[in-house]
């Protein structure tokens, strides 16, 4: 037995030979990775195992409680676990093997025992059983020697690791869910580590390391690596909470294997059930699932935010139902240990752990920019920009994980920041920093080399500006499918680029611009004979009712008509039904039968009569000025309603004003009100109706929806909100429309100035390479190429 760790591993693989044929290749894991766990735990307790048996019988006949049993065997294991079974899996046999497998795992301390349930011991145990490969299973890994002398717990660790990644590899379809591949673990665990080099070597250091989506624990065991290769000496103590139980399972037998305190470990999901909660870390690792959505846990997660704000962990803001991301960065957030003042009298202790912490987690790019100001997203961006949480961002390349090829990238955020640091964000664009693989794993097409690790570290270990420098890596290998163009796109040059940011620059305060409403009216006969059909949702089906069943109604355009049966489908009810039905299938049932009842066209009949009545007063000409029309509309309105008793409700006049105005560039501002001070910036004009006599009053217009815009005016310190606000607004908007105004009545929820404040930070802006296009000769010269071989083929198909 050798005790190089990935032969070791693919020794231990080796019992896929037996399972072959009989188990699919996706349930390989699920029995080598328990078997695997059962005989490194044998091995480790077998010093002590005889003691612990002894102890076991002697506290029996005390009858104490489980956990007072529990004390006295740890004390005589001499580890966090212990099994008090006589047997060991060489002495398991043949004919009794799958009850005396069951006596002994059930005879484990708990919290061991509790991993065989996760991993669904026994239920694949029987299937070994039943295939007769249960004995030849035992035997092999009795026979397989992962005693602590033949392999360390260090070295474990990566048989273990290995064991998993086999694992993925077997069943590529969920490899994602749980694994997150080694090259992006090393990288993201030495960029959230190296800003601490210096600490973690000093004597005595102890830190603690969280994963709120553990999985299989890789990033707990990284950091541990990282660490512990720094200073043997160091205690890191490893803290998770995983979903899954099956990866739950594996980062807790993972993290027992290494002696960590495995109570650390917790089965839940950590958005809605923190069961952490008041514990905080040196350190977080995470790589939570993209896109995942919360509607099932809404209820907590809104009433966390709207109870509890800011002293729980959803204060800032909450993203959109659909993405879950940015509530698993705000989680780690509140897990940051504090900063301790300078003149702490501990500060220099290495055993303080309240130094500050550091986080790393690896997000698509949604979160860099979804949401406009204002939005859940934007308001979580500001709070961690403001807060001068986030040191740096590093794209990396597509195709890097099992079960997605989209853009990822590498948030690093701490809140001990370098004093070169503070107040500014690095951008890293490592997106080329890649290789192919040989075979793909999954959707993991390229991984990283320790030399692209190692170009990306050093940028962010020196905080420095890379300008984009090409990349000395090979050209990607082009299918040669198909017909070839003969002057093909040279592809763009791989580079490498790093910026740096002042935390500002992502920020910009929305201005709401608003334009005045420009109407035109005229009472015709058109405008009025629309309204005898009600507005939406009815102003589709009334017309095709009419036009199919009102033939024998009353015109309805004459008072003295009888309009008695007007709109009376009573007697065409199953036709009418069925056409509605079959042409208007969006109609709920409630408006269906309202649509059948006379009132509904009873009450558009009567309003066509008010109208008519009004156009008698008014007459049919078209007015261009809004505001002269309002004051001779209400005037007829007032005298026909004392002559033939007319009034227009609220709902009345909304439609009839609907139906005989319309949106006219070329017509008078409608006015709002009177106010007493110009001030155009914010809507106050003064104005002058065209060719009228009248001096001029100041007023403030009806904005136009249809015509309402927005502004992001970028942030900037140095000057005040309304200098920054104005001067743009008079620089970029007031040349190009005159008659624009802010609208002042938008202001930001936090600062309550003018404008909504809002953060995003469009990464790929930022690297943008502009590649000018291919000469249009070299177009037409393809198209020709292309145009002449179409036309030899067509002329051998027709000869």
């Amino acid at each position: 037995m050798t005790k190089n760790f990935s032969q070791t591993a693919a020794f231990i693989w080796s019992v896929a030979d037996l399972l072959r044929g009989d188990f699919k290749q996706s349930q390989y894991g699920r029995i080598i990775l328990p078997f695997t766990l059962l005989r490194r735990l044998e091995c480790v307790l077998e010093d002590t195992k005889a003691a612990v048996v002894v102890e076991s019988t002697r506290i029996a006949e005390m009858g104490l409680p489980e956990e007072a049993q529990e004390k006295f065997l740890i004390r005589a294991s001499k580890r966090p676990f212990y099994n008090i079974s006589p047997m060991d899996l060489s002495k398991m046999g043949q004919s009794d093997i799958k009850d005396n497998l069951s006596t002994y795992v059930q005879s484990f301390s708990k919290d061991a025992r509790e991993i065989f349930e996760h991993f669904k011991f026994e239920e694949f145990v029987g299937q070994l059983a039943d295939a007769n490969l249960l004995y030849k299973v035992v035997q092999k890994f009795a026979n397989t020697d992962l005693s602590p002398k033949a392999i360390s717990n260090h070295k474990m660790g990566f048989v273990f690791e290995e064991l998993i990644r086999r694992f993925a590899e077997s069943s590529n379809e969920t490899a994602g869910e749980h694994f997150t591949p080694r090259d992006i673990v090393r990288l993201t665990t030495s960029l959230v580590f190296m800003e601490d080099d210096d600490a973690l070597t000093k004597d005595g250091i102890i830190r603690t390391i969280y994963d709120p989506t553990a999985g299989t624990g890789g990033f707990l065991s990284s950091g541990m690596e990282y660490v512990l290769e720094l200073n043997p000496d160091a205690v890191m103590r490893t803290y998770g909470q995983e979903l899954n139980p099956e990866s739950y399972a594996i980062c807790k037998a993972d993290m027992l294997i290494k002696g960590q305190e495995v109570n650390n470990i917790k089965l839940g999901n950590t958005l809605s059930s923190d069961q952490l909660v008041t514990e905080t870390f040196d350190y977080m690792l995470s790589n939570p699932p993209f896109g995942v959505d919360w509607k099932k846990i809404s209820g907590e997660i809104n009433a966390e935010h709207q109870q509890k704000g800011f002293d729980g962990r959803f204060g800032a803001g909450l993203p959109r139902v659909s993405d879950g991301s940015l509530l698993f960065l705000m989680h780690l957030i509140s897990k940051m240990r504090p900063v301790v003042s300078r003149d702490s009298s501990t500060h220099n202790s290495p055993q303080n752990s309240n130094q500050g912490s550091r986080i790393g987690i690896i997000l698509n790019g949604s979160p860099l920019f979804t949401g406009g100001a204002g939005s859940g997203e934007s308001e979580i961006r500001r709070y961690i920009l403001q807060a001068d949480l986030l040191e740096a961002i590093i794209a990396l390349p597509n195709d890097m994980f099992y079960n997605t090829g989209i853009a990822t990238y590498i948030w690093i955020l701490s809140n001990k920041k370098a004093p070169e640091r503070r107040g500014k964000v690095q951008l890293i664009d490592g997106s080329n920093l890649y290789s192919k693989m040989r075979k793909s794993l999954g959707s993991k097409r390229n991984e990283m080399s320790e030399d692209d690790i190692r170009t990306i570290t050093k940028s962010f270990g020196n905080f420095e500006v890379v300008d984009a420098r090409v990349l000395d890596k090979p050209e990607e290998v082009k299918s040669n499918r198909g017909r070839q163009s003969a002057n093909p796109k040279s592809e763009p040059a791989k580079t490498f680029a790093s910026k740096i940011f002042a935390t500002h620059e992502f920020g910009y305060r929305r201005l709401t611009i608003e334009r005045p409403l420009r109407l035109s009216a005229q009472l015709s006969d058109e405008a009025i004979d629309s309204l005898r059909y009600a507005p939406k949702p009815f102003d589709m089906v009334m017309p095709a009712l009419y036009e199919a069943f009102g033939n024998n109604w009353a015109a309805g355009n004459d008072s003295d008509s009888d309009n008695s049966n007007y709109g009376d489908l009573s007697a065409v009810t199953l036709e009418a039904r069925a056409m509605i039905k079959a042409d208007f299938s969006e109609l709920k049932e409630s408006q269906i039968k309202d649509v059948l009842n006379t009132k509904i066209w009873q009450s558009q009949l009567a309003l066509m009569t008010k109208a008519k009545a009004l156009q008698a007063a008014i007459g049919d000409k078209q007015f261009d000025d809004f505001n002269e029309f309002e004051k001779v509309f209400k005037q007829a309105l007032k005298d026909t309603d004392v002559s033939l008793d007319i009034s227009l409700d609220v709902k009345e006049k909304k439609q009839l004003l609907d139906a005989i105005t319309w949106k006219n560039p070329e017509a008078e501002p409608v006015i709002k009100k009177t106010v007493k001070v110009a001030n155009p910036l914010y809507g106050a004009f003064s104005y002058q109706p065209s060719g009228s006599n009248k001096s001029a009053k100041i007023v403030e217009f009806q904005p136009d929806s249809d015509l309402r815009d927005y502004e992001n005016v970028p942030l900037n310190p140095e000057v005040t909100t309304t200098e920054l606000i104005e001067s743009y607004f008079a620089r970029e908007v007031q040349p190009h429309v005159p008659d624009a105004w802010i609208n002042a009545d938008k202001t930001d929820a936090i600062d309550e100035e003018v404008g909504i404040v809002g953060f995003e930070i469009p990464f790929n802006r930022h690297f943008y390479v502009y590649e000018p296009p291919r000469a249009l000769a070299e177009i037409d010269a393809d198209l020709d190429a292309v145009s002449t071989e179409i036309m030899q083929l067509l002329g051998e198909v027709h000869s």
